[in-house]
């Protein structure tokens, strides 16, 4: 009777243990310089082209006038420009494509650091574009920059997913799209014609991507690598465990680090699996193709088609052309407070009710606006419901599909499978986000208003596949989420833990050899009991 009581307090304990979670110092420092100069970059990247677009366009037809004696034909210059703005997808891609080898080498922190060659180069191309009267630098800087944010948006998420404990990763994982939506913001507003908006003014816009970059290079060096990037790929436990002391605020960090061998034992291999692999892999199928789904509904739920109609349908409500700019600000400022929102409640509502409420909403909105666009002509009032409808779309989106996509990419997978997945969610992304640049303007020319129905039906795909196949992954370790997705890959536990690669994975025995070896050299005897 004794020892029942004791075992509960025991019990009892460690889940007080478990509740409480503190933010260190470290962790938040590295979430937020992480972002600066990862996430918070491509977002800039996305909005910042907008504002100075009519004098990019002189730029260019005044460089093509020098070099050729005559103007440019308008169809020309429309090329020019869209290559310019859709190109950044096209350096995603290679981005997306390369990122698995360089975490494997470098790290994951190394990584961002190191991805800041690609920014600083690209801001310095872009910045100095006119005083060179090169256009080809500008749209050469905006290849660059896309490989940036390629690297940046599957190294960031990988990052954080792996240094924060299980009850707080949805949160922090949620910095990489509240950064995004801030550096959208930030470019609406230096692009007013008081801040960087005029003609003269143009190239400090780019040239300020070297700012988030500098920071970045500063601080990150201070912080920690991934625990278990240096326990499991690199095997080096004393640095692992100094790590996880300094990220988790607390010296005792055995309970993480045996979660982390558990996690090692249960694969049996810690050596990188290629994309290939991972796909014939039966114990992740279901994974799989549920981040295809989310990636590509994140870029092809319509949120772009958004940001085309914004002008318009505030021209439409009354609202003067020279106030435009600062009344698009709402639409960023209505997207940054939708992130952090979302960052605050995803560990107590969870993934599946923001990502499949967020769509369920899009839908019904996406709805509305196509009813209030068509008869916005007949009705005074309502351009002010489409205004309305854009900010809530907006809101919607930033809730759930903006920023848990990069998540669930972290959580699915195991350590060796990790880097493959975010190739793929990567690729998925970009080439989608290409998609959407170059079809959308035929789409829109085919059906107008109505071509937001074809944004609500994808919505409504999406939010179906996940409402049947997605299980709730808050508080979960990896281990566990994969137990979640067993029954629907039909494989047994037993087949999950295997992995699949017996060719490439070590014994049991080995692994617990190597751990043991570690331990009875004085490296983990304090964390491990």
């Amino acid at each position: 009777m004794e020892i029942k009581q004791q075992s509960n307090g025991v019990m009892k304990e460690t889940e007080a243990v478990k509740k409480k979670v503190n933010w260190s110092g470290s962790l938040i420092v590295a979430s937020l310089t992480g972002a600066f100069g990862s996430s918070f970059l491509y977002g800039y990247n996305l909005s910042v082209v907008n504002a100075p677009a009519v004098y990019i366009k002189k730029f260019y037809n005044e460089t093509w006038e020098r070099r050729y004696g005559f103007s440019v034909d308008e169809s020309t210059l429309t090329l020019l420009w869209s290559v310019t703005v859709s190109i950044f997808a096209i350096g995603g891609l290679v981005g997306a494509i390369i990122v698995t080898p360089i975490v494997k080498f470098f790290g994951r922190k190394c990584t961002l650091l190191l991805n800041n060659v690609f920014a600083v180069t690209a801001a310095l191309l872009m910045s100095l574009s006119l005083l060179a009267g090169s256009f080809e630098m500008l749209i050469l800087g905006r290849v660059i920059m896309g490989i940036d944010a390629g690297i940046s948006l599957s190294a960031l998420p990988m990052y954080l997913s792996e240094i924060s404990p299980k009850e707080i990763r949805g949160s922090l994982g949620q910095v990489t799209a509240i950064f995004i939506c801030i550096g959208v913001f930030t470019g609406q507003v230096l692009g007013l014609p008081e801040i960087f908006g005029q003609e003269s003014r143009w190239p400090y816009l780019f040239g300020a991507i070297i700012v988030p970059s500098l920071i970045q290079v500063v601080i990150l060096p201070f912080l920690p690598e991934s625990p278990r990037y240096l326990l499991l790929e690199k095997h080096n436990t004393s640095e692992a465990e100094k790590a996880f002391q300094r990220f988790l605020g607390k010296d005792d960090v055995s309970h993480e680090i045996e979660e982390v061998l558990a996690e090692s034992r249960v694969q049996r291999n810690t050596k990188l699996v290629s994309i290939l692999q991972l796909l014939r892999t039966r114990a992740v199928r279901w994974q799989v193709a549920t981040v295809v789904v989310t990636m590509g509904c994140y870029q092809l739920c319509g949120l772009n088609a958004i940001w085309y109609y914004t002008n318009n349908i505030f021209s439409e409500a009354g609202i003067n052309h020279e106030t435009i700019p600062y009344v698009t600000l709402s639409t960023g400022a209505v997207e940054t407070l939708a992130a952090v929102f979302s960052g605050l409640v995803i560990e107590r509502l969870g993934r599946r009710p923001l990502l499949i409420g967020g769509f369920g909403l899009m839908i019904v909105f996406f709805s509305v606006l196509t009813v209030s666009l068509t008869l916005q002509e007949t009705v005074h009032w309502l351009p002010y419901l489409s205004i309305f409808c854009i900010l809530a779309i907006i809101a919607s989106f930033c809730i759930g599909p903006g920023g848990i996509p990069f998540v669930l990419t972290g959580e699915f997978f195991q350590q060796s499978q990790r880097p493959a997945a975010f190739m793929i969610a990567g690729t998925v992304n970009w080439l989608s986000n290409f998609a959407v640049g170059l079809l959308f303007p035929f789409i829109q020319a085919g059906l107008q208003t109505y071509c937001f129905l074809v944004f609500a039906g994808i919505c409504l795909a999406g939010a179906a596949y996940l409402f049947f196949v997605l299980p709730e992954t808050k508080n979960k370790t990896f281990h566990e989420i994969s137990q979640a997705f067993a029954k629907r890959n039909k494989v047994t536990l037993e087949m999950q833990e295997m992995n699949h690669y017996p060719g490439e994975r070590k014994s049991s025995a080995e692994q617990e050899s190597d751990f043991t070896s570690s331990v009875d050299n004085g490296e983990t005897k304090k964390g491990i009991v």
